[in-house]
């Protein structure tokens, strides 16, 4: 359970980060990352879009799906594949279009989100065989 967890967590901190080192292509994080000392990063552009982008989405879109055979939990399973399939959606077949930005952008939040939510509260198992006494309430 807690390989899943450092999966996406790695995969949604690395295509944040791969995204940060792009300042042509998203300014406002390439701007961050310059704040943050990576504008050296800015010279590796085509690598971050082309490979490292599509490799860290893939990892957290893995271990979401694998993680729901852990956990169980739909609407997390949901929100973990999300993100990362927005990611390579934009990157392969609709990167094209002028809105695909921005489904970019709102892919790369929502995997950073996913996975603070990940470290702060993390899935726990439900199990479908617990016996609940009389008197206490499923924590289903």
């Amino acid at each position: 359970m807690k390989l899943f967890n450092i999966f996406d967590t790695t995969g949604a901190l690395g295509a944040f980060t791969a995204a940060m080192g792009c300042a042509s292509c998203f300014p406002a994080l390439g701007s961050l990352g310059s704040a943050l000392g990576l504008g050296f990063l800015a010279q590796y552009e085509g690598l971050f879009i082309n490979t490292l982008l599509p490799v860290f989405a893939a990892i957290a879109l893995g271990a979401n799906l694998f993680a729901w055979f852990s956990h169980k939990i739909w609407y997390r399973t949901l929100a973990g594949i999300t993100g990362p399939s927005m990611v390579l959606l934009t990157l392969y077949p609709l990167w094209s279009y002028a809105w695909s930005t921005w489904l970019l952008y709102a892919g790369i939040v929502l995997m950073l989100i996913v996975a603070i939510w990940d470290i702060i509260s993390p899935p726990h198992k439900v199990c479908g065989s617990c016996t609940v006494d009389e008197g206490e309430h499923s924590h289903v």
